[in-house]
């Protein structure tokens, strides 16, 4: 497995009350797979997403990335799991926009501190995505679609074992959303990472080969194709 939530559960203290957002969710995901969890507002899949991109930590229960038990690691030890094997895809594409979208890229790298061949490896990964010819541009100068492309550069560029998209098109029209889409399941298939997306869009659901389905912060339907 590269990652598992192993009965994991998450609250979240709100004033006086608590909420759970997961309930003992246990669910296990191979390299390579191009996963869905899919699920209304509320339901859990960011949470879990959350705990699998070591962004949170789960109030019982077990999380396993890369081998490693979530537990185990200090703050800082997490931090450079997040830097170096685990890369992200927004809905809000979160670049920053006084830096070109090379140097975006290239800011992935530097902090994960892979400083050998930075330049080639960024020029490599815009390619990839096709915008070969947009690499000095600002997020300013660029479409949602390309800046969202972008964005999958940065995630890939340092050769991660987990992408993690949360909502990646959210904010794209439908034909942005569908490349986008061709795209990471292109990528996915000749780079061997793992894709986890949360979402609630039957496009994205469309071309997963499993779904993980919850509500109430429970897997209901667990689903491969």
């Amino acid at each position: 497995m590269i990652c598992e939530l192993i009965d994991a559960k998450k609250v979240y203290p709100m004033g006086d009350f608590e909420v759970t957002a997961l309930k003992g969710v246990t669910v296990g995901v191979q390299a390579g797979e191009f996963t869905v969890f899919a699920g209304p507002s509320g339901s859990g899949k960011s949470t879990a997403l959350n705990l699998i991109g070591c962004l949170d930590r789960p109030s019982s229960g077990r999380v396993k990335v890369d081998g490693r038990d979530v537990e185990a690691l200090s703050d800082g030890e997490l931090g450079a799991v997040r830097a170096r094997r685990i890369g992200f895809i927004f809905q809000s594409f979160n670049l920053v926009p006084v830096l070109t979208a090379a140097e975006n890229v290239d800011l992935a790298l530097r902090l994960a501190g892979l400083d050998d061949g930075r330049k080639a490896k960024v020029e490599q990964a815009l390619v990839e995505v096709g915008l070969q010819d947009y690499m000095t541009r600002r997020p300013s100068q660029l479409s949602g679609g390309q800046q969202q492309r972008v964005a999958i550069a940065r995630a890939l560029v340092k050769k991660p074992a987990i992408i993690i998209a949360d909502e990646p098109t959210a904010n794209l029209d439908s034909a942005n959303a569908a490349a986008i889409l061709d795209l990471m399941r292109e990528m996915n298939e000749h780079s061997g990472a793992t894709f986890l997306f949360s979402t609630h869009d039957p496009m994205v659901m469309d071309r997963a080969r499993r779904v993980v389905r919850l509500k109430d912060g429970e897997i209901v339907v667990d689903e491969r194709r």
